[in-house]
């Protein structure tokens, strides 16, 4: 079964509504043990939680006989309430319950240093919520006690997507997205900071100063402190005009083409290249490890290495703001296609990955027309029909010309611990990539 208590409750199975119990207190009994899915709540604890301390005598018979309608309801749909030490567990196996998902989404965002993977998961996360907890079954005082820590969790997300959201120059979504909370919650001065930076950054300085004054006034009256440092500090370079506040910083060793960021150059062939879009390979992954953070960091990355002419680019940019979902799973792809050609090039013995790259390949080759060049040569060009897949095919394309050719034996791994890029090294000499700050040993592969 599917279980919504993030807004309205709902039960569903297989999609359908599932009516689980006709009085409003069962409904709210359910759904304290599905937030307490896996533990055992106390009889005496649901009787003060559905009766806000005030329990009558007969509590223990009648949240016993309300549990008995719940099971007999649930129980054809595989829910199962167990008695338990003076109490009762919900048991969640095979079953959704969407506060669960929430924290466990939270969780996973918290831990990937990708910012493009972590406002992913910030967004599914958020998307969950459809009004305030069990916003049809429970009282403002028990939505309180029961759902304090899902509330701080939600702002936090909010907080921490929107700091992910600035570091990828989406500014302009952290001001629609946090315009009607900053002024309510002064409070949250992690919110407010980032309210004020996305309105610096969409040349509304004005307003980001107001919100700082405004934050002020609030904290001053209400709490009778002043602002934290930090905001503070904001506030007082916004004044002075500090250059830095109006875009993000740009990832170390790397080069601004147009409106993106790509890393240095350092190997000169373009299957390399696309593994060295990512620099975490070898070790804990970092912030700034990932270059292709959005379609159009792809597309521009193509034009740049050649592998689609400028007027392509243009029009992939423009259907990729057309075809935001189609451009997000290109680039899904794009990133798992990257992580096999690695593998093959890495480990020339992984035949899975092999094929997995054969098979983007054969793609690119139905795709590909053989062209006149205006220097007389003819050339292998993707058709503009192969559509947001173009710099992938193009990518995959060059990737089986280095397969098939035996330099690719001659690739070596930069052994820099937060490195591992690839390179050709014919002269056998090289001992890292042209960073040369990685480190003195050398991997041949």
């Amino acid at each position: 079964m599917e279980f919504q208590l993030l807004g309205p409750f709902e039960a569903r199975h297989e999609g359908a509504p599932v009516p689980v119990a006709d009085r409003r207190q069962e409904r709210c009994l359910l759904s304290i043990l599905l937030l307490e899915a896996g533990r055992v709540v106390a009889t005496d604890r649901l009787a003060d939680l559905l009766w806000d301390a005030d329990a009558p005598a007969s509590a223990r018979r009648i949240i016993h006989t309300y549990i008995g309608r719940i099971r007999a309801r649930l129980r054809p749909h595989g829910l199962h309430i167990d008695t338990r030490h003076g109490g009762y567990v919900l048991d969640p196996d095979g079953h959704t319950i969407d506060a669960g998902d929430f924290i466990a989404l939270c969780g996973r965002a918290r831990a990937t240093a990708d910012a493009v993977q972590r406002v992913r998961h910030y967004d599914q996360a958020l998307a969950l919520w459809h009004g305030p907890l069990l916003a049809d079954v429970a009282e403002d005082a028990l939505r309180k006690r029961l759902g304090s820590h899902l509330d701080e969790l939600r702002m936090s997300a909010l907080e921490q997507r929107a700091e992910a959201q600035l570091e990828l120059g989406d500014h302009d979504k952290v001001v629609a997205d946090l315009s009607p909370l900053a002024p309510v919650h002064p409070e949250r001065e992690r919110l407010v900071a980032a309210q004020m930076t996305g309105l610096r950054r969409s040349g509304r300085q004005a307003e980001a100063l107001d919100l700082y004054r405004l934050t002020r006034r609030a904290l001053v009256s209400r709490l009778g402190v002043e602002p934290a440092a930090g905001l503070q500090t904001l506030y007082e370079r916004m004044l002075r005009g500090d250059p830095r506040l109006d875009r993000p910083p740009g990832p170390v060793y790397a080069v601004r083409v147009g409106e993106e960021w790509l890393p240095w150059s350092t190997s000169g062939h373009p299957a390399l290249e696309f593994c060295n879009t990512y620099a975490g390979w070898r070790g804990e992954p970092s912030p700034g490890s990932e270059w292709l953070r959005s379609y159009s960091t792809l597309a521009v990355w193509a034009g740049h290495m050649d592998l689609a002419e400028d007027w392509v680019v243009s029009g992939l940019l423009k259907q990729a703001a057309q075809q935001p979902d189609h451009a997000a799973a290109v680039l899904q792809e794009a990133q798992a296609f990257r992580t096999q050609l690695y593998a093959v090039l890495t480990a020339p013995d992984d035949v899975r990955a092999f094929k997995a790259v054969a098979g983007v390949a054969e793609d690119a080759a139905r795709t590909s027309a053989f062209v006149f060049g205006e220097d007389g040569l003819g050339r292998w060009r993707l058709s503009p029909s192969a559509g947001l897949r173009l710099p992938l095919l193009g990518v995959a394309r060059s990737a089986a010309e280095l397969l098939a050719d035996p330099a690719r034996f001659m690739i070596r791994v930069c052994p820099g611990e937060r490195c591992g890029w690839v390179f050709p090294d014919e002269s056998g000499r090289r001992r890292w990539c042209s960073l040369r700050t990685c480190g003195t040993e050398v991997s041949t592969v």
